[in-house]
């Protein structure tokens, strides 16, 4: 049965994933690219790196982020929000970021990838930093799906 999400639910989703798909839109280029994020207080936050996702936000700050719970065709959630993206330049704003970023990756990996390299949520000396950013949403929407019996 279909069904809308409330905002709790909508939270819920967004608090329990952690790969989400940024869109966005500049100068008749619509681009759709995958991300690792944080959700807190209405806020998704990210890391990223120069390239096209970046060169078209700042052009156009207003983004659709999308989230989905997939276990099968017959049981799922999914998840839209609309917001303006920020750039984080501030280091207390990139520190929040950072933290809220790691509280939540931390949870759902395993914990050696924040020894390794390839871990991108800090700030020291020796790793590149890229940009810092969050999503402020703006409208959220959501739905589920769920069929107990599909021999009904």
């Amino acid at each position: 049965m279909l069904h809308e999400l409330n905002k709790a639910e909508i939270e819920s989703v967004l608090n329990h994933r952690i790969y989400g798909h940024i869109g966005c839109h500049s100068n008749g280029l619509t681009y759709v690219v995958p991300i690792c994020y944080a959700y807190e207080s209405e806020r998704i936050f990210g890391r990223t790196s120069e390239g096209l996702k970046l060169k078209i936000l700042r052009e156009n700050p207003n983004v659709c982020f999308q989230v989905e719970n997939v276990d099968s065709m017959l049981k799922w959630q999914s998840v839209f929000c609309w917001g303006e993206f920020k750039e984080l330049t501030s280091r207390d704003n990139q520190l929040q970021a950072i933290k809220v970023l790691q509280d939540r990756v931390l949870a759902s990996v395993a914990i050696n990838l924040e020894q390794s390299s390839y871990w991108p949520f800090d700030l020291s000396e020796n790793k590149e930093q890229g940009v810092l950013f969050c999503i402020e949403l703006k409208l959220m929407t959501g739905r589920d799906f769920f069929v107990d019996d599909p021999i009904k």
